[in-house]
């Protein structure tokens, strides 16, 4: 019976996104038929939908919206231009300029607005043209904007991290958003090696002639956004406020910061307010019915089951990381990253703890891994972003696409091999 309740949870799970279902019904559908196994059609129903409720009833998770909200303000007010123009100072006259300045934008965004879409969208829209008018080929300027506007979800505040801590039944969310710093960092510049490499290849134009005088004037227009990174990031390591606390805070310096730069105004609110709503209502759909499955999954005794039959195959930490590694890109390629977090962790976490994993280094990692498959078809949501502004086709961006995925991927090596690279500020501040 146990072997049919899991070959009933895949096998319907698969069958429902060949269909194309969306991924949250999916994932509650194929929970429901999986219990339908064991117990009668009505209690099946009941239980999902208690458990998705249930899933959803976490203090932790009010942050998701607000940040959500403070993102989507910041991305239409006026907040991405002047880091752009803060970033186009930084690179000064690197060779790629502007693929430079996509790349320290995309991340002082993330580290700001904590969203690769408002990354993605406001990078991509802002600078995409510039790129072009100035010789760039378009789908390398697009395939840069892709894979950069992900050092949002490791750079905090990330969303992501507070859903793993979630999952991960209550790891801290603070030394989660500390440890997101280096390897972002770590991650941005082996993009901007890439760029320079291909830029080297393609003999592409250099940055523009910069100078300290011009990166302190745009600094300082740029120090009111990055004033925010302080406020959220130090009340929670220093106790200040939680998470939560802080994702409400970040609304309300947010919506001043705009009205302050006069890009929207109160007539605009409505709208802002209308986006933040479809996006949080998909977020916690996925996130509710996500549980639904990691409930479902429990009480099949899965994470279990796989736990022992990967500890079988070897006790190596190194090997066991490989592995998971492979099967979360994988995973990536066909799932969005919530739900997969939500399910995998559950079911990895056990693994690596037992063999001396800290929980802190496996979520940046797990996090970082999923970071690709957003950037990879058939449900890259970032890849599809970065295409339609670019005005591109996806056949046309997977080549210049597959250098920043092999750096990616050697980021993920490193902070796999090093877990210094993700502990090491953690413990700086005692966390």
């Amino acid at each position: 019976m146990e072997v049919i309740s899991i070959l009933v949870l895949v096998l319907s799970f698969v069958f429902f996104l060949g269909l194309g279902v969306p991924v949250a019904w999916s994932l509650g559908l194929s929970s429901m038929l999986t219990l339908m196994v064991t117990v009668a059609t009505m209690p099946a129903i009941t239980t999902v939908a208690q458990r998705m409720g249930t899933g959803l009833d976490s203090f932790s998770l009010l942050a998701i919206p607000f940040f959500i909200l403070a993102g989507e303000l910041m991305n239409r007010g006026g907040i991405a231009n002047r880091l752009i123009e803060f970033a186009k100072a930084l690179t000064g006259r690197l060779p790629g300029g502007l693929l430079h300045v996509n790349v320290v934008a995309a991340m002082l965004m993330g580290a700001i607005a904590g969203s690769a879409v408002a990354a993605a969208s406001s990078m991509g829209g802002i600078l995409g043209k510039r790129m072009e008018k100035e010789g760039y080929p378009k789908e390398l300027g697009a395939a840069v904007n892709i894979t950069s506007s992900t050092t949002g979800l490791i750079i905090p505040p990330s969303n992501v991290l507070i859903v793993y801590s979630l999952a991960s039944g209550g790891v801290s969310v603070a030394a989660l958003f500390v440890a997101g710093y280096l390897p972002g960092f770590l991650i941005g510049l082996l993009l901007m090696i890439t760029a320079a490499i291909m830029v080297k290849i393609k003999k592409l134009p250099s940055g523009e002639a910069s100078s300290i005088r011009l990166v302190l004037i745009t600094f300082w227009r740029a120090v009111p956004s990055l004033f925010l990174l302080f406020v959220v990031i130090g009340g929670i390591i220093g106790g200040v406020f939680t998470a939560t606390e802080a994702s409400a805070i970040a609304v309300v310096y947010s919506l001043i910061l705009t009205l302050m730069y006069r890009e929207i105004g109160f007539k605009d609110l409505p709208s802002v307010l209308l986006k933040s709503a479809e996006t949080t209502a998909v977020v916690m759909l996925l996130i509710a019915t996500s549980m639904a499955m990691s409930w479902v999954m429990s009480s099949e005794e899965i994470p279990q089951r796989i736990s022992n039959a990967m500890l079988s195959l070897s006790d190596n930490i190194i090997v066991i990381l490989i592995l998971i590694n492979i099967l979360l890109l994988f995973v990536g390629v066909f799932m969005d990253m919530t739900p997969a977090v939500l399910i995998f962790t559950p079911i990895f976490l056990p693994v690596v703890t037992s063999l001396g994993v800290d929980p802190v280094h496996f979520g940046i990692m797990m996090v970082l891994n999923l970071c690709i498959g957003l950037c990879t078809p058939p449900v890259g949501s970032i890849l599809f972003i970065g295409v339609g502004i670019a005005q591109t086709t996806i056949q046309k961006i997977i080549k210049p696409l597959l250098p920043f995925f092999v750096a990616m991927i050697i980021g993920l090596i490193l902070i796999m091999l090093f877990p210094e690279i993700t502990l090491w500020l953690p413990r700086q501040f005692g966390l």
